[in-house]
């Protein structure tokens, strides 16, 4: 009997034939991006714990020390050593600057959920490009992309990271309960954000408000049914900056908050019928790169290549399509 020596929980190998895919697929991504004019870049797989930490990317959860007693963590993703590379290397260079990326991340994950700590990952970083524009570029570079990968099915849900926010705190509630319903929100616990926001002695129309909000996803045309107490002018000028065939793909999601806080502005989560969560996201960081010395706005995303390559596997034998 062969002994079985596993791998850590979270990671996997990978063999031959299911490599030729992979490697089919992540060519017909790279051309892609390419083609839009994102030059890739291969940054450190480990970095100094003081500096990601202060630019709001930590989150791994992995982390060692060095010969000299430093403390260093894995990235936990691409964007944060991208905006470092932005702002140190080109610290002279005219903007916008376009950099792709292909490069495995390490997150600590919770146990028992079968999530991967370890996770290949694609992404596109427009770095200098403010407004609706930027983010239209790379709604679009990401449609072509997934598109060049195979998919079909797939939607793109898109919403603003300061929109909740904002109706937190124009109703009043105190930071520390904003905090714990963000926290509910990120996680999509319902329950626990409808709890929190009865027990904070609102009026009625603002409690009917934050736990109806959260609830609300369709087309553009969910935009002009919304009260007046919610901003919804930033997604309204991404869907005007979009083409038809991208806007095709979008689904508004007033309550879409991602776990890391350098978003700003427009966040997206990828969406395919036939995989059983999120294959990636990303959206505005306007103030990151100005944590490392060169205040530039920015727009970018990421997904995981292994999932990609499940949900194409799920299309093409009919999971999850209509």
């Amino acid at each position: 009997m062969t002994a079985m020596y596993p791998t850590p929980s979270g990671t996997r190998d990978v063999l031959p034939d299911e490599m030729r895919e992979l490697r089919a697929i992540t060519d017909a991504i790279r051309t892609v991006f390419e083609d839009h004019g994102y030059g890739e870049v291969w940054t450190p797989a480990i970095e100094f714990e003081s500096a990601v930490d202060r630019m709001g990317g930590s989150g791994g959860g992995y982390r060692l020390f060095d010969d000299h007693g430093s403390v260093l963590c894995l990235r936990s993703d691409l964007t944060v050593p991208i905006a470092r590379v932005a702002a140190t290397r080109y610290a002279t260079a005219e903007p916008p600057l376009r950099f792709s990326s292909f490069a495995h991340v390490y997150r600590g994950v919770k146990p028992g959920r079968g999530q991967m700590r370890e996770t290949l990952q694609a992404g596109v970083e427009l770095i200098g490009a403010a407004g609706p524009e930027g983010t239209a570029e790379v709604l679009t570079v990401l449609c072509r992309a997934l598109e060049a990968a195979g998919l079909r099915e797939y939607r793109i849900g898109i919403g603003d990271a300061g929109l909740y926010s904002a109706l937190l705190a124009e109703c009043g509630v105190d930071d520390a309960r904003s905090a714990r319903i963000l926290d509910a929100l990120v996680g999509r616990d319902l329950v626990r954000l409808s709890v929190e926001v009865h027990d904070a002695g609102l009026d009625a129309e603002s409690t009917e408000l934050l736990t109806t909000i959260p609830l609300l996803r369709g087309g553009a045309e969910l935009l002009d049914t919304v009260s007046e107490r919610v901003a919804t002018e930033r997604l309204r000028a991404v869907h005007g900056a979009v083409s038809r065939e991208v806007a095709e793909r979008l689904i508004f999601d007033l309550g879409l908050v991602r776990d890391l806080d350098y978003y700003t502005g427009a966040v997206f989560e990828i969406y395919d019928p036939a995989a059983g969560m999120p294959l990636g996201g990303g959206g505005r960081y306007d103030d990151l790169v100005g944590r490392f010395g060169r205040d530039m706005p920015a727009v970018g995303f990421s997904f995981d290549l292994n999932g990609v390559h499940i949900a194409l596997a799920g299309e093409q034998r009919g999971e999850g399509v209509a």
